[in-house]
């Protein structure tokens, strides 16, 4: 069984089910270890030219809406 939104992608036939970006094989635990390490937006996109920069806009967008509303 697979699981997508138009951001997070999961499937057993990709990367063994790890959650990627739609249309990729690039994990989003990629973006969250670039973040992490000190790096920008535009550096993980320099390295991951199939993810585009609305798909990690979107992303963020998403998590801080999640998290916010964990808390609110």
């Amino acid at each position: 069984m697979s699981s997508n939104t138009s951001i997070i992608s999961v499937s057993p036939e990709i990367m063994s089910g790890t959650p990627v970006f739609t249309g990729t094989r690039v994990p989003i635990q990629t973006l969250l270890d670039y973040l992490k390490a000190g790096n920008s937006i535009d550096d993980f996109l320099d390295g991951f030219p199939t993810v585009t920069k609305e798909q990690v806009i979107t992303f963020l967008e998403e998590v801080e809406k999640e998290i916010i509303s964990k808390v609110a």
